[in-house]
């Protein structure tokens, strides 16, 4: 058997493993017996601290940031603006109003991470400067998993609070949008959609991801009714983010020359790699989360 194959398996499971004790009940029962005082809330919290660490450090090898003061400026910045999100999601009840005045400084945001996406794959160029590296780094990482904080119910570290599962259906939903759209496309696959950036993606691939994906939100939508939103609605926006996840780091890979962010997970890559997808529909999901509530 291919032992690159088998690397990927075993790194594979141990990913979807760690992604379980952390983003549900089963963290917080698994440590229950010898650390009572683990709650499932701290487990989630580091797990996003870690991806954003590992990521940052993946985005300035991968941006090659020269060694200047921008270089050392990115993760002050990072933990200043990850640090006030974390505040604002811990401290304060999560969509707790309907005044769009609540979330002036989350829209900001998702504006920024909208003209982060366009200045790569429109004026990349402005990348290559140092300045412009800080900038994307900060908002391209930094700011998904800060909005990702905001995703489960929960509004302070008091265990009374409830932790609910968003995360892990969100991550549930991105993984059968990529398996669902990997085998539509192997199979029927004709139509290239970016054959520049991600030549293996098709049009094909991309409906039977969106079609396949639907039907699981619906049964999430079912079968666990009290996470917020309409999990098709959900299903449906995974489905159609999650590709430009892909091709927005694969972008960014082909802008700067290198095949792999980094290789934290043997087989797979590095953080970035692996939570493309996941970087991108977390704003998109947060954004609709906030509209569904202003309706």
């Amino acid at each position: 058997m291919d032992k690159n194959f088998i690397q990927r398996t075993i790194s594979g499971i141990i990913y979807v493993l760690v992604i379980a004790i952390c983003t549900t009940p089963l963290g917080e029962n698994l440590f229950s017996s010898f650390l009572p005082q683990v709650k499932q809330q701290y487990l989630f919290y580091g797990l996003m601290t870690l991806f954003l660490v590992v990521g940052l450090y993946e985005c300035i090898r991968l941006m090659k940031f020269d060694n200047s003061i921008y270089k050392w400026l990115v993760f002050p910045v990072a933990a200043i603006i990850y640090y006030r999100f974390t505040k604002r999601f811990f401290n304060h009840d999560f969509l707790n109003g309907y005044s769009i005045n609540n979330y002036f400084s989350e829209i900001l945001a998702l504006g920024l991470i909208v003209i982060a996406v366009v200045t790569l794959f429109k004026y990349s160029r402005e990348l290559y400067f140092e300045n412009g590296k800080l900038i994307f780094t900060v908002v391209y990482v930094t700011l998904p998993f800060a909005f990702s904080l905001g995703l489960p119910k929960f509004s302070t570290l008091d265990t009374s609070k409830t932790f609910t599962l968003e995360i892990f259906m969100l991550f549930v939903l991105i993984w059968s949008s990529d398996t669902f759209a990997y085998l539509t496309g192997k199979f029927f696959g004709k139509h290239k959609m970016a054959p520049r950036i991600s030549p293996k993606k098709t049009w094909e691939g991309f409906a039977g991801g969106v079609v396949l994906t639907l039907v699981l939100g619906f049964f999430v939508e079912q079968y666990f009714p009290e996470l917020r939103g309409n999990w098709m609605m959900v299903g449906f926006l995974v489905s159609v983010f999650a590709p430009l996840g892909d091709l927005v780091e694969s972008q960014l890979k082909r802008s700067f020359a290198v095949k792999d962010s980094g290789n934290i997970m043997p087989g797979h890559g590095g953080v970035l790699d692996r939570l493309d997808s996941f970087i991108i529909c977390v704003p998109v999901i947060y954004l609709y989360f906030i509209l569904e509530k202003l309706v």
